[in-house]
């Protein structure tokens, strides 16, 4: 195992979920789909769906409070926010610089990340350098998604597959032996077709025409995604593990991002995991992108599966298509 000079680690973590839930069963009465159709091909039983008038913003600043609260770090003590997100609330400003001006972190720089689902774990790497330079001492981390505005519900192959919600963690200096030990970020933008909203920005300037032949909202290759997924997850990990100087053997805890039941099965197989080690919560929140892996964390360590000395790996991909793993030993 790689030992850093000056490593860098999770210090706490929090999550924020609209209380709107909406369940398999009320979307069976919104278009022709059932319980058992989306349950057999994704995993997923509900999703939680903002209300009018909450914004990406609100969940990430929630989801960050909690995890400064957790941490025992003050908002004021923060050198930078990193909001992970496709779904900002505006193009300007930045959602980080929203966040910032919520918590009331003045010491703060701010800055939004796009790489989809992909985005937590870039996040957290980025994050980590700046510790390990010296540059920061804490650093908050959120990814957060308000994805039930930007699908197509008359699309019934892919609206059932997202939700809306945010997750955060702080990040800051560990002891010697802990924290983040390797990462590994990549991309292939050749298929950046597979997963996309084409009418988003300036290349197609969203109209109401574009929103009624859906255009302006997700639009995505299944079966291209899912042949991507399977064998970029376990990829990044085993780089990830790689760069840490460990194995897949050494794996305590999986964090995969949260997609799709199959891809998660996948994953852990090709990565040699077994089930009862990898955390799963797709039956709950379905799909949340930036927010699904930072969720599943929080869950996970208030659920007592993760405990101080375990190897933590955060496992994923998105749309771009990219992909992002890191290691580390929880402190």
């Amino acid at each position: 195992m790689i030992v850093k000079a000056n490593p860098a680690g999770i210090l706490g973590t929090g999550h924020c979920v609209p209380d709107q839930v909406w369940t398999n069963k009320d979307l069976e009465k919104m278009m022709d789909t059932s319980d058992e159709w989306i349950r057999s091909r994704t995993g997923i039983g509900a999703r939680h769906v903002a209300p009018k008038g909450v914004n990406t913003s609100d969940l990430a600043t929630k989801a960050g409070e909690e995890a400064l609260k957790n941490a025992g770090i003050k908002a004021e003590d923060l050198n930078l926010i990193i909001v992970c997100t496709l779904t900002p609330d505006r193009a300007l400003p930045s959602t980080a610089c929203k966040v910032q001006a919520n918590l009331h972190a003045v010491n703060a720089a701010a800055f939004d990340l796009e790489a989809a689902c992909s985005g937590f774990a870039y996040g957290s790497i980025i994050a980590s350098q700046f510790i390990e330079n010296k540059m920061y001492k804490y650093i908050l981390v959120i990814g957060a998604e308000i994805l039930t505005r930007v699908i197509n519900w008359k699309d019934r192959s892919s609206c059932v597959l997202f939700g809306d919600g945010a997750g955060a963690a702080v990040i800051g200096p560990v002891p010697s032996g802990y924290g983040i030990l390797g990462g590994a970020m990549g991309a292939d933008g050749t298929g950046g077709d597979f997963l996309t909203i084409p009418a988003s920005g300036v290349e197609m300037p969203p109209t109401d025409a574009l929103r009624e032949n859906g255009m302006a909202y997700a639009k995505m290759d299944g079966k291209e995604v899912y042949k991507f997924a399977v064998k970029a997850m376990p990829h990044a990990a085993e780089l990830a593990l790689k760069r840490s100087e460990l194995t897949k053997e050494d794996i305590d805890v999986l964090v995969p991002h949260q997609a799709n039941i199959r891809i998660i099965q996948s994953a852990a197989k090709r990565l040699h995991v077994p089930m009862e080690k990898v955390f799963v919560n797709i039956e709950k929140y379905a799909n949340t992108s930036g927010a699904s892996i930072p969720i599943a964390l929080d869950e996970a360590v208030h659920a007592g599966m993760i405990h101080r000395g375990d190897i933590v790996c955060l496992d994923g991909f998105g749309a771009g298509l990219t992909w992002a793993s890191l290691v580390m030993k929880w402190y």
